[in-house]
């Protein structure tokens, strides 16, 4: 068995051990730095979200832009003499991919600024939650199923380059377009309605928090604070299951409309 490692803290004669090594490093892990996080009016929210869902459709408009002229270089319906046929599609691709990217994350901050309402509209609330994937697919699929089709507008080689370029794509596009916490604003109002307190919520974590102490919090130095509306509006739309947990028992509090999910130890991050 490996030797466990130790920390040896020499104590001089007549010194007074006041704490155990290991009590001195549990209470440094425990300290943190919080941050105040803003909160925007309901106006603010509003305004900022309507202009990122322009942009969005903006974006994805040129995203659907190089998908077609991909499909016009692979019809040779457009060349350029400088430029092999394979490299300007490849070259299209990446920009629909980068278009398709920013808009998506762009449209997903504007579902957590104004989340669109669920109730009797469980269909339309998906639609509009997950749009990123549903315009990944619109913004490649056509294209890979044009260059499977095709006969004799590309050498085999070049199909299978641009096909597999087109997949991968499409594939980061849709992991990146899918909003995995979506929230909707009757979630978002019951919150606001529930949680007058601020909560807690890290750099790289998904979910916010009614305690700093929270035991999924061990390994984050560094906390953002501020109202739950503030949270919601930077992607935290979740409420941690162990903090839901213990706000129903010590606080009696009734959560059953807020989106609350299984809690998993957040990461830690500055």
């Amino acid at each position: 068995m490996e030797e466990k490692k130790r920390t040896i803290t020499k104590v001089e004669d007549g010194e007074k051990v006041k704490k155990t090594a290991k009590k001195a490093v549990e209470e440094a892990t425990e300290q943190k730095t919080v941050k105040p996080v803003e909160t925007l009016t309901k106006a603010e929210e509003k305004s900022k979200a309507t202009t990122l869902r322009i942009v969005s459709a903006i974006l994805w408009v040129l995203a659907i832009g190089f998908e077609v002229l991909a499909i016009l270089f692979l019809f040779k319906k457009l060349y350029i003499s400088w430029l092999p046929q394979m490299w300007a599609m490849i070259i299209c691709i990446v920009l629909d991919l980068v278009c398709c990217i920013i808009a998506a994350l762009l449209w997903k901050k504007a579902s957590h600024l104004d989340p669109f309402k669920k109730t009797n509209n469980k269909v339309g609330f998906f639609i509009l939650t997950q749009l990123g994937v549903i315009m990944a697919a619109i913004c490649f699929i056509p294209l890979i199923v044009l260059v499977l089709a095709s006969k004799d507008k590309l050498d085999k080689k070049s199909k299978i380059v641009v096909t597999v370029v087109a997949i991968v794509a499409l594939l980061i596009a849709g992991l990146l377009g899918a909003d995995f916490n979506p929230i909707s604003a009757e979630e978002k109002a019951a919150a606001e309605e529930t949680l007058t307190e601020d909560v807690y919520w890290t750099a790289f974590g998904h979910k916010y928090h009614i305690y700093d102490d929270c035991s999924s919090l061990k390994n984050s130095s560094t906390l953002y604070s501020g109202s739950v509306t503030a949270a919601i509006d930077n992607g935290r739309g979740e409420l941690c299951y162990f903090c839901a947990n213990r706000a129903e028992k010590e606080q009696n509090l009734k959560l059953e409309e807020l989106n609350v999910e299984e809690g998993v130890e957040e990461l830690a991050g500055e």
